[in-house]
Order: C-alpha cells, then structure tokens, then sequence
C-alpha cells in the first residue's frame, strides 16, 4: 500500500527508532497509540518512518501514507486523507470496510451533492475513523501522515477528532483496543507563534495515548558515519570534515552536499546551490521534467506530468528514470512521481524564471480543469491561475472551491476560498467576474462571514460584515442595507459588543417599513428584539416582538415566528422558568423543526435546558442538553453559540449534582473538539479541581481571560480565580477578583450579571475568615465591616431584581442565603439559624455548596453549644465531602470535628491525663498565649466556660497561674511545643 524502503542508510536513530517500534508493538497487542515527530527540515524525519514503515510492512503491517502538501495561500481540505482513503479504495482486501462506509466516498469524488447536508462534518469524521477501525480489525493498521506544518485545518480538525475521540479512544474498562497506530511528523523550525498547527498539538500532547519525538541533529561522529555510507568510494578526511562542519547535524543536507561533490567542483555554499547543481547535472530533458513537477506543488500524476511537459512517452520516461536515478524523483503508487525531499522542489521552484513559472501554473490549471471533477480540483485550479496571473479564472476556481469546501463539511477552508475571491475581486474587470444571483462583493462578504462565524471565529466575522457594510454604497437596495446591519448586530451581541449591536439593529429596522410586510423586515425586528433585551430595553422588545410575530403569522415565516416565540416566551410572565414559558418554548421548538430551522431550534432547546435550570429542576435540565447538542451533531453545528453554551450548562449540571467525576470525564472529551473561542465550556471541571485543592486549574482559568473579551469565558475565570483566591486564603485577592469580574461583566445598560450574586458570596466567605481570625487575636476594630456591607448589597441586589427586575431562581437565591450567613459571620460571628437557612436554600440540588454551608452550620452549632446537633450535620457533611473528594473542605471539617470533639471516640495514642478532652484543648490553646474569650471562640463556647476549663486545669496539675500549667504541662509531656515554620 506504501513503498517503503530508502537506499540512505539509517544512521544515529538508535533510540528513536526504538520508541517507534514500542509504539507498533503495542498497536499490534491492541494498545492503539500515536506519535508525533518533530523535527527540522531535513534532519532526518521522512527516513526514520520509511524505516518504520518497511519494518512494520515485514512485521504483517498494513501502511498507509498520506502527505501534506504546500498550495499557498489555499487549501486542499482534507488531502493526506484523500491519499490514504484512495489506497484503501484500490485494495481488494479492504472493499467490504470501505463499501460499509460511503460517507467517505465524498472524499474520493462519490457522492458529493449528498455531502451538502448541514451534518455531513460529523459523519464523515465518524466515517473515516469507523473505516480505519475495521481495517485495524483486518491487520494491525500503521498511518502515517507527513509534514503536518502544511496540514490544511479541515485535517487539522480530522486528525483531532481521530485521536481524540475516534481511533484511539479508550473503552470503558481499559486501554484502546484496536490495533492501530499513528506516526505524523512536522518541521519543528516552521511552527511561528501563530502557526495554526501549534494549538492542534498542545492539545494532542496532554491526550494519554499520544506520545511526542523530537529529532535531534546528528552528532558530528554520526554525520561522519553517514557521509562515509553514501559514498561506494573512501572519501578524503578532509572532504568529511568539510561536510560535517557545512551539514550541522542535518542527515539530508549531509546526503546533498556529498550528492554534489564532484571532481571538477567544491561545495556549494548553500543547500540551495547544491541542490541546483545537483539538478543542472541532469539533461535539458529532465531539467525540464523536474522544473515542470516543481509547479505541480504535489505529487504529480504522470499523464497529468506527460501533458504539462508537452514531450513524447519515451523522452518522458527516460528523462523520469534519470532523475530518480539521481534520487531527485520518487515513484510512488498510481502512476505518481514526488520529489524525494520538500525541499528539494523548493529549490527548483524558486529557480524558475518569473515567466516559466507563471506558463506552467498556467498549463497545469487548464489540464485540471479538463479532467472532470471541478470541485475536487477547484483549490488546485485557483492556486494555479492565481500564479499564473490569470485573475478571473482564479477568482472563478476560488469561489468552485469555496462550494466545494461547503459541501464536504471544511468551513475554515471556504473561508479562505472566499477571502481569497474577495481579495481577487477588485482586481477582475466586471465584465470578466462570475456572474449568477449573490455573486457580488457585499453578498460574498456575507457569506464568508457566515463560514466564519461557523468554524467559530467569531470576531472575523464581525469584521467581514463590517466590511460588506462599508461595500454598501449610497444607492444600495434597501432590504440589502438592512440585512447587513442586522447581520453585524447578531454578530456583534455573539462578542458581547452591546451597545453597538442595539445601534445596527436600530438602523436595519428603520431602513425598511413593516408595510407591505417582508422576511428581511421580520428579521431586522427578531435581531432587534434581541438586542433591546440585552440592553435593558425590555418594553421596546415586547412591543417589536408582538408585532413582529403577527407579520411573521401572515408571511408563514415558520423559522422567524419561533424565534420570536423564543423571545416572548424570556420576556413575558415569569419567563423560562415558568411552565407557562417552557410551553412555549417548546412549541417553538416544534415549529422550527419543522421550518427547518436548525439554529432557532437550538436557540428554543437551549433556553428549555436553561429555564429548568434556573427554576432548580437539574434533572429535567438534562434531556434538553442532551437533545440539543445532539440536535447541533446532527447538524454540523456544535461549534456555533448555543451548542457551545450547552456543553457549558451541561458540565455544569453534573457538577452541581454533585456528579464530580462525570463532569470531568465529559470536559476532557469536548475539550478535544471545542473551537478555540469555546475554551470556557469546560468550567465547570476547573470548578471541581480546586474544589479538589488543584490549584494549577487557576492558571488554566486565567487563560480564559487572554486575546478578545468574551463574556462567557470571563464568567468561568471570575468565578475559578476566585474561588482560588479563597482556597489560598487571599482576602485581597477575592475581594479584588470579585468587584472586577462583577464590573467587567455588567452589561452596556449598567445591569450586573446574574453570576454577581456568587461572586459576591464568595468574596464574603474571603471577607468572614478573615474578620474571625482578627477577633480570635482580641482585635476589635471592624475592619472588614465596610467591604462586607458593600459585597451584601450586591448580592442582595442582584439576587432580588434579577433579568427585567424579576427576584433570581432557586440558585440565586440559595446564593443570596450564603451572602447573608457570611455576612453575618464577618460583622459579628457564626449564626446558626442563617446558616441553617442557606443549608436548606442549597437544597434545591447543589450539593457542594450544601455541603459547605453543612460545614459553616457545625461551627455555628458549637458556639452555641449545639454539640449533638453538630456532631450529626458534621458526619452528614463529612460523607458527601468525602464522596466528591474534596480535599480541602474535608481537612477543614475534620479539623472542626477534632476541635469541636465530634468524632464517636477520641483519637488513639494520647497520653494518659489527668485532663479531659476538653481541657487538653483549652491546654494547648493556653501554651498558645489565648484570653479565655479567643480560647471560648476557636473551641465553640463561651468566654465563662473557658474560665471554668482553665480553673479546673490550674487544680489539677497544682499550678498557681495560668504560665506554671503550661511549664508543668510541657515537663510532663501533657503538650509538645509548636512547630516553628522553619522546622
């Protein structure tokens, strides 16, 4: 399937080659796994997988190879898969696997008008990895991809989805089963910071079953080794030492340098020199061939090689086997021809005259655009023309490779096509553009937008409808005019731009009349709707969206009447929460169904999954999360808004129903196929690490706040660095973190976001620790009275006017019960009946947070001497915590437990005394240096009781003061002297 196999000898690779083969050996025992070589061009990458690969080939292997290759500034989707999907279709062995899954056949040029469906992505994805599954299943399957760094983003995004999610996920009991491994290699000195392939692999190295390799240069002694090996003749020292020291340790620039040492030339200064030289030592016959192939930009078919040459069969094959037998040229299966090193073809491309270059990409785009299959060679076709400065044909063949890119599920590649159409379009006389219905410069922006917004970057689509805006010109249809600015308000409310989006949606209303009634005024209406709410405009919404959906009702406009529905069923009565709104959601729903409208749909499910939620039915919250994300697979969609705050909810449900580990299991695999503007989705598991005492998850949080503001993501961090600003016990830092989270998330219209309410809470469990530690040290002053009033009233507020001045849900009010409790404890001290209070409010199904507030209950239970109560909240709360594996609140209950004397038995292995428990406490607390009223506050009784205590100590051990107990207590071993922080 792969030709294997290279005369260069393999030098140096010892270890490497080892790790490689541990890597086969577990595939073929069933432990699926990939590893990703790295390395700089030319040291040696290609030749340890042709090494590989013949090995894995003798050992009973199937090898499949597929290369990435360099188009430009466009690109191929899906291409090194195209290559090993092709050799899958042409062996017999493999026939019943490939015919199970036709889904892949739009690859291979089958079924491309049925590709067009909105959740053709999904399966595809699911295609290829169930068809390398089977084929697995037949023989222990080898893959391998290389020079990634030229990987188009649709397989950027395959190749993620396989190793993460497909051919290499883990079954439930164990490690992967099928018999399957992964190589890939790419150039490690061509990943600049912003090269799209770095997050790809920051992400692929944290995966279990993906190892990384990087390739070291040789060291000279192995560069020497190499040299020698080439060569059938003894080469003088002197002409070694000169290689190895021009070579550095680069196996193929060694291999070229002693290619081209002759004996009536030196060395060549540079690689580039040397490889020409190599090149000019060919006929004119096979210079031509190989300066042809160069512009080819891929491995090249032969007869499409034989017509771009123009020379007859023989001289053409004669000129082949000359060039490969100087190793320029590779032959490879199907009638192809490669350069046997990338950058070998760099060199010969780069040495073409400016007018060479431009008639072979010229002649190379006309022979593909008469082989048949125009969409599958559209991007070939718009690189060659654009290089061969034949605009419009370019710009034709940019905009056949922007639909082709559509239709196989490749929204980043249409929207390189499509800019690239943009970027050509002014440069093409009108007469010579394509012509058709919204083929123009303003509709085309739209539509690149839209792709954008798709492959989810959000903030490119902003600005390419900016840019359509700026396109409209004065005499410019008005329905056109409005539905740009309505555009750009939807797309500007997705990057939380507010006011801005109030603004373009204002203007699109106003540009066309309700009167005769029209789709495009409907819609401005829907967006606008939309945008006044979110500014607080909540009379204008109501009023817009009434008449809205009565001109909706007369157009039959099935997918803008649910959209409004959707609107009306948030802003009238009690909203989502009230069965009455979640009625009407759910028609809604029903009728975008069956309008066909996908993303309304979604909206409708999200806003169900959010209604329940916010009422405090978890449980119900769950089968619309699950519906709707499937909803969203379906339709290729999961990377659009709704999905993306689906996903969010859905962590969330699991971790608020106490669901730790599940949460956690369900963050890892979205977090493999999230977009990167959706990182915030996986919140909830950074919750439950530090809720587990990792702190590195406020790194991971603070992440979410770098590049564009996105309110979403600046929710999760706020309420992650605070919480860690908590757990390290920084009152500062979560006072701090909480009024700037709370500010940055405040709305255009001054309304604070319904998370201020936790944030504040928390900021005031931060504010009450500290304020108790000052008064177990006699400090009076009330110092943190000012902050914890101010952070009570933004809970209070918050939680009691909530979206269109309506009191919060269960959640917010269970957070409001908390406030109340720390602040209480922060001005004045524990009060059993608020925390009681905030225990119940929890009630509703949080349970880590009412299992927090059990712990603040026991305390506030043992200052009022409530010991049996106590000890019952504190067993109760002790097994939930242990459950959840909350390190941090179980030390601190069992700490409570301890102090309080709340354990069934006391601890083993004490000394015998003649105190009690109890006194042995107050004892220690003595040697400490405590009043009688801080030793009646850290132990739970009063001020009078801990006098007794000490009393009865001072009797018992026949001491005359407090400073005689502790000596006589320390001489005999009753207390052992604090630990310095230096021991």
């Amino acid at each position: 399937m792969s030709e294997t196999g290279s005369p260069t000898p393999l030098i140096g690779r010892g270890e490497d080659l080892a790790r490689l083969a541990d890597v086969l050996k577990r595939a073929r025992a069933g432990e699926a796994g990939a590893l990703l070589v790295a390395g700089d061009a030319g040291v040696g990458k290609t030749r340890l997988l042709d090494e590989v690969a013949g090995q894995a080939a003798a050992d009973g292997m199937t090898v499949l190879t597929g290369h990435c290759v360099d188009l430009g500034d466009v690109g191929l989707p899906y291409l090194p898969f195209t290559e090993i999907l092709g050799m899958l279709a042409g062996d017999a062995r493999f026939a019943s696997a490939v015919d199970a899954y036709p889904v892949v056949g739009r690859l291979l040029g089958a079924g491309a008008d049925s590709a067009a469906d909105s959740g053709g992505r999904l399966r595809l994805f699911e295609g290829v990895a169930g068809l390398l599954a089977e084929v697995a299943d037949v023989a222990p399957l080898l893959v391998v991809l290389e020079d990634l760094h030229w990987a188009d983003q649709s397989s950027r995004d395959l190749l993620r989805f396989l190793l993460s999610r497909g051919i290499l996920q883990r079954a439930a009991g164990g490690a992967p089963t099928h018999r399957l491994a992964v190589l890939a290699s790419y150039r490690a000195d061509d990943l600049h910071r912003r090269h799209p392939l770095r997050p790809l692999l920051a992400e692929l190295v944290r995966l279990p079953a993906v190892e990384r390799l990087e390739l070291r240069p040789l060291a000279d002694p192995e560069v020497a080794e190499l040299v020698r090996a080439l060569q059938d003749r003894p080469l003088p020292d002197a002409t070694v030492r000169r290689i190895v020291e021009r070579a550095e340790g680069n196996a193929f620039y060694a291999e070229e340098l002693v290619a081209a040492d002759t004996d009536t030339g030196g060395v060549p200064s540079g690689l580039a020199d040397v490889l020409l030289i190599r090149v000019e030592q060919l006929s004119d016959t096979a210079q031509q061939v190989l300066r042809t192939a160069a512009v080819a930009g891929r491995r090249v078919e032969h007869d499409l090689l034989r017509d771009a040459v123009g020379l007859p069969e023989d001289e053409l094959e004669s000129a082949l086997r000359e060039a490969i037998g100087r190793q320029l040229l590779v032959a490879g299966g199907g009638d192809t021809y490669a350069f046997r090193h990338a950058l070998a073809r760099e060199a010969v491309y780069a040495d073409l005259l400016p007018g060479e270059r431009a008639r072979l990409h010229g002649a190379f785009a006309r022979l593909l655009e008469g082989r048949g299959h125009p969409g599958e060679s559209a991007a070939e076709r718009a690189h060659h023309y654009r290089e061969s400065h034949d605009l419009p044909e370019a710009l034709a063949a940019s905009l056949e490779a922007a639909g082709h890119a559509q239709r196989v599920g490749a929204p980043a590649e249409e929207l390189r096509h499509l800019e690239t159409a943009l970027d050509l379009w002014a440069s093409v006389d009108a007469a010579a553009r394509p012509s058709g219905e919204g083929v123009d410069r303003v509709t085309l922006t739209l539509r690149a937008s839209a792709a954008a917004a798709h492959a989810g970057q959000l903030h490119r689509a902003v600005s390419l409808t900016r840019s359509a805006l700026a396109g409209i010109g004065q005499d410019a249809d008005s329905e056109l005019a409005a539905r740009v600015r309505y555009t750009l308000a939807g797309n500007l409310m997705s990057v939380d731009n507010l006011t801005a989006a109030f603004a373009y949606s204002s203007e699109a209303l106003a540009m066309i009349p309700a009167e005769p009634p029209s789709r495009t005024w409907v819609w401005a209406a829907a967006t606008h709707v939309l945008a006044a709410r979110h500014m607080g405009e909540n009379e204008t919404a109501l009023r817009v969206a009434r008449q809205a959906l009565g001109v909706a009702e007369r157009l039959g406009a099935a997918d803008a009447q649910a959209d409004l529905l959707v609107s009306l069923a948030i802003l009238e009565g009690g909203g989502r929460r009230t069965v009455a709104g979640r009625e009407r959601l759910v028609a809604a729903r029903e009728l975008a169904r069956q309008a066909g409208s996908t993303p309304v749909e979604m909206r409708a499910l999200f806003n169900l999954a959010v209604g329940c939620f916010e009422s405090g039915d978890l449980e119900g919250c769950l089968p619309w999360v699950t519906e709707g994300l499937d909803r969203a697979r379906r339709a290729g969609l999961l990377s659009s808004l709704y999905p993306l705050e689906m996903r969010y909810l859905h962590l969330l449900v699991l971790y608020t129903l106490g669901r730790w580990d599940e949460c956690v299991r369900a963050a890892a695999t979205d977090a493999a196929v999230l977009p990167s503007s959706g990182g915030y989705a996986v919140g909830p598991a950074l919750y439950v690490a530090l809720a587990r005492g990792d702190l590195s998850a406020a790194e991971r949080a603070r992440a979410l706040l770098e590049g564009h503001f996105d309110w979403m993501a600046t929710m999760v961090a706020s309420i992650a660095l605070t919480e860690a600003a908590l757990l390290q016990g920084d009152t500062e830092a979560a006072v701090e973190r909480a009024r700037v989270s709370i500010d940055a998330l405040t709305d255009d219209s001054g309304v604070r976001p319904h998370i201020a309410v936790r944030l504040a809470a928390l900021a005031l469990s931060a504010v009450a620790d500290a304020a108790a530690e000052l008064r177990q040290a006699g400090d009076t002053s009330h110092r943190w009275k000012d902050t914890a009033d101010e952070l009570v009233e933004v809970a209070r507020q918050t939680a009691l006017h909530g979206e269109g001045d309506v009191p919060q849900g269960p959640e917010g009010q269970a957070w409001l019960a908390r406030a109340e409790a720390e602040w209480a404890r922060a001005v004045s001290g524990p009060d059993a009946a608020a925390w009681e209070k905030a225990v119940a409010a929890f009630g509703y199904g949080d349970v880590y947070e009412r299992v927090r507030c059990q712990v603040r209950y026991v305390e506030a239970l043992l200052a009022g001497e409530r010991r049996e109560e106590a000890a019952v909240r504190a067993r109760e709360a002790r097994a939930v915590a242990e459950r959840l594996g909350a390190t941090p609140l179980l030390e601190r209950l069992d700490g409570l437990i301890r102090r309080g004397r709340l354990a069934d038995t006391p601890a083993g292995g004490e000394r015998t005394s003649p105190l009690t428990a109890r006194e042995q406490d107050v004892l220690r607390l003595l040697a400490l240096g405590r009043s009688n009223r801080q030793i009646g506050e850290e132990l739970f009784i009063t001020g009078k009781t801990a006098s007794v205590h000490v009393s009865n100590i001072l009797a018992k051990l026949g001491a005359a003061g407090r400073t005689e107990a502790v000596a006589i207590a320390y001489r005999e071993g009753l207390i052992v002297p604090e630990r310095t922080a230096s021991s």
